[in-house]
């Protein structure tokens, strides 16, 4: 992961600032300004390490979108779409996609556009792109 973080903000370059919050991330919400942007990347591994931590998945998540209402900044929100798959045969991994479900129904609920990129497409699930 580490290696992988790194890698990203090579990509990235010096322009960006990173911000590592594997568990809160109101904070860093709460100082953007509305000419600032953030890429959280991604809720997925936010959903994660609360579930491996054994944290209040309901809790976690309500405090999630509420510090993301709160905000002042432009937000964007990577997030991974886990049950078109088979059903997974060990409860934790069923727990998560469960989990991730949830999230991800929250999230799209609360944004304005909602963007499913498959195989490097685009389709505009909600909203309209700029």
């Amino acid at each position: 992961m580490k290696l992988k973080i790194r890698q990203h903000i090579a990509q990235r370059g010096a322009d960006w600032t990173t911000i590592e919050a594997p568990f809160d991330l109101s904070p860093a919400l709460a100082e953007l300004t509305p000419d600032e942007a953030c890429l959280i990347d991604c809720a997925t591994m936010w959903l994660t390490n609360h579930l491996l931590a054994e944290h209040d998945l309901v809790h976690e998540q309500a405090a999630l979108l509420e510090a993301l209402k709160s905000s002042a900044g432009q937000i964007v929100i990577v997030s991974n779409e886990v049950g078109q798959g088979i059903v997974p045969e060990n409860a934790l991994a069923r727990k998560f996609r469960e989990a991730q479900g949830r999230l991800n129904i929250a999230l799209a609920a609360q944004a304005d556009l909602v963007v499913q990129v498959t195989a490097g497409l685009p389709m505009v699930l909600k909203g309209q792109l700029p």
